[in-house]
């Protein structure tokens, strides 16, 4: 629950910062995605982990995933998305766990099935 203006701005721009994100790597616009990343970025996934915004970006690159939201969670810095991501010709149902610092994406935990893709 939220309680002071505060957390309703905090909570905002997380959610921005992440949609904002998303969108650029469905347009392809990796430059700006990466702009939205920590240096240190901590992600993990159901195939391997990353240290870092520039190894993830490499991957997204390479991957070149387009995201289809259902539905944006948000409480202060943390904002879950539920979406089928398009990878490979595949839809993959899959839930991301974004957490926020200084207005960047320091931590991305994604939970999916993996057996369409093996």
């Amino acid at each position: 629950m939220l309680h002071d203006d505060q957390d309703i701005a905090s909570t905002n721009l997380a959610a921005d910062t992440v949609l904002s994100c998303v969108h650029a790597i469905n347009n392809e616009d990796f430059d700006e995605a990466r702009t939205y990343l920590d240096d240190h970025m901590q992600f993990s996934g159901g195939l391997g982990s990353r240290d870092g915004g520039d190894a993830y970006i490499a991957d997204m690159r390479h991957m070149k995933l387009k995201y289809s939201i259902i539905k944006l969670f948000a409480n202060r810095d943390d904002v879950c998305l539920l979406y089928d991501l398009e990878m490979n010709g595949k839809t993959i149902y899959c839930c991301g766990w974004y957490h926020v610092h200084d207005g960047r994406i320091n931590m991305l935990r994604v939970v999916f099935d993996p057996r369409p893709m093996l």
